[in-house]
């Protein structure tokens, strides 16, 4: 049965990855998954002439996970043993911005918002440092909720904060999804903030499939 699932998880690698713009693959599992299907997938590329995988022997890595699931991905990718390898990649590049704005809404919570009334309301004062986005709101059904957050993003790059477009996909832009898409770093604190009411703070629009 192992062998089917490897056969099965080859040709998903196959069919969805784009070796010319992947920089690295992440194989990660408990115990000595990983190091099977890294065989397998060797020996049948070799066998079946598979030239993404021969051609692209230097672009995977192996990693020891806790579980099989989707959350334990968070975990690998925070591993420092991996962040040499990793280093350009966006999914790490997003669990550090994450790991950062949670370390400063715990240290420094005047300097760490979320949600869109407070996002916006930073960037009006020109405060936000760093802006993390999933890029689900780029699919809100409401057109003009959309043109705010491309402006929103463009509004940020022009005074020089960085912004990071998370994949809802990923474990880190789903956790931001669940904090309405949208943080910001600061870059001065804004004590006032707390004291502004803000309407649309739990949610920031439809967005698509919801």
């Amino acid at each position: 049965q192992m062998s089917r699932f490897f056969d099965v998880l080859l040709r998903s690698m196959l069919q969805h990855v784009n070796f010319e713009v992947v920089r690295v693959v992440l194989i990660a599992s408990p115990g000595y998954v990983k190091d099977a299907f890294y065989k397998y997938m060797q020996a049948e590329a070799s066998r079946r002439g598979f030239r993404e995988i021969l051609e692209n022997k230097d672009k995977f890595v192996l990693a020891h996970s806790s579980s099989g699931q989707k959350h334990a991905l968070d975990e690998v990718l925070s591993n420092p043993g991996l962040q040499s390898r990793l280093e350009d990649t966006k999914a790490v590049q997003e669990t550090r911005a994450m790991d950062s704005f949670f370390e400063t809404l715990n240290t420094e919570p005047d300097r760490a918002v979320y949600g869109p009334g407070h996002v916006f309301y930073a960037d009006s004062m020109g405060a936000v440092a760093t802006l993390l986005i999933t890029d689900a709101l780029f699919r809100n059904l409401d057109v003009a909720q959309r043109k705010r957050y491309v402006e929103l993003v463009e509004s940020v790059q022009s005074t020089g904060g960085k912004v990071h477009i998370f994949s809802s996909l990923h474990v880190s832009g789903e956790q931001l999804g669940s904090m309405t898409g949208v943080a910001a770093l600061l870059r001065f604190p804004l004590p006032e903030i707390d004291d502004i009411d803000f309407e649309e703070e739990q949610k920031g629009g439809e967005l698509e499939g919801s």
